[in-house]
Parts: structure tokens; sequence; C-alpha cells
């Protein structure tokens, strides 16, 4: 039997201002699980992460979170997960979701959604992985990010086909596309 694939989901521990936003969490993860993907992320119970792991959770499928002590001290741990592992910093949790990650999806959020989007671009862009990365443009909530990396591009700082790694999706459906060739 093939390893169930799993997808590391970046996104804000806020549910933002727009009910779209908790709405495409809350697609993403009930798709994933019907999909049979396993989600993993940073282990909280707040905003579109929680949205997304409840998802999961409630179309029966797997969530792994992994959250730093920090934040389980802060009271932010979701106590309902498959798998919660507690790890003793935000560089561990990166890594750890990493190295368990097929693909990774990004919905909005703040600087830690940036930060670990960032990250993993970056690793793409050194070659230590060649995992889908798909941010789903909900809003065009994306739009200045990939305006910005286009503008790398133009300006000499960022290489045209690494550029390519941020991949853009306007819908959940897309994203399933992009994961079912992983």
């Amino acid at each position: 039997m093939p390893k169930q694939k799993t997808v590391c989901v970046y996104c804000g521990s806020a549910d933002g201002f727009r009910p779209e936003y908790r709405a495409a969490a809350e697609e993403l993860g009930s798709s994933l699980a019907d999909s049979g993907f396993r989600l993993v992320y940073g282990g909280a119970h707040v905003g579109l992460m929680g949205a997304v792991a409840d998802a999961v959770l409630a179309a029966g499928g797997r969530a792994i979170g992994v959250i730093p002590q920090q934040l389980v001290d802060r009271e932010v741990a979701h106590r309902g997960l498959t798998e919660l592992h507690v790890v003793a910093s935000m560089h561990e949790r990166k890594y750890q979701m990493a190295e368990m990650a097929d693909a990774f999806v990004a919905l909005p959020g703040g600087y830690g959604t940036l930060d670990e989007l960032c990250e993993v671009l970056g690793w793409a862009q050194l070659g230590l992985h060649r995992k889908p990365i798909v941010l789903l443009d909900i809003a065009d909530y994306w739009q200045p990010f990939f305006a910005m990396l286009d503008r790398a591009v133009q300006e000499g700082f960022l290489k045209s086909a690494n550029r390519q790694f941020a991949l853009r999706a306007s819908s959940v459906t897309e994203i399933l596309r992009i994961l079912r060739q992983i």
C-alpha cells in the first residue's frame, strides 16, 4: 500500500476580515481529507489554522500539528488532532513540517505565513526539495506577493526559472489538480 501523501498548509492564526478566507480554509481541509491527503500544519486551534484542521478532522482525515512549547504554554495548541508534535523552537517546527510534507499550500496569513512560505521557496531555489508550493489566491490576497517576485526577476535578483516555484491557484479544485500529480 502506498504511503499517504502529506500536504503542509501555511496560513494565518487569525481569520482575516473576509469570510471567504475561512470558507476557503474549510473547503481546503475537507477536500484534502476527501482526496486522501493528510494535513501537517502549525498545530494551533485558532484562525485559519484551526479552520483547516477542524475541516480535515470533520471529514475523517488525519491532521498533524507541529507547535513550539511556547505556543502550547499560550494555550493555542489544538488538542483534538490526530497527532500533535511539541518542539522546542519555531525553527524546529518549520523543519519538521517541511520534512513531513510532500507539497506546500499557502492560504492568507501574516508574518509567520510569509516566513514559512519564503523559507520553502528559498529551499527550492537551493535545490533542497522539489515539492510543489501553491498559493491559494483568495480575493487576490497573494497578488502583491506575485508582483514582488516578478519585480525581483525584472531587477535581476531572482531567476525566471526559480520564480516558477511559486504556483498560483484561484480555487481548491486547482490545488487538488496539482496535488494529485505528486
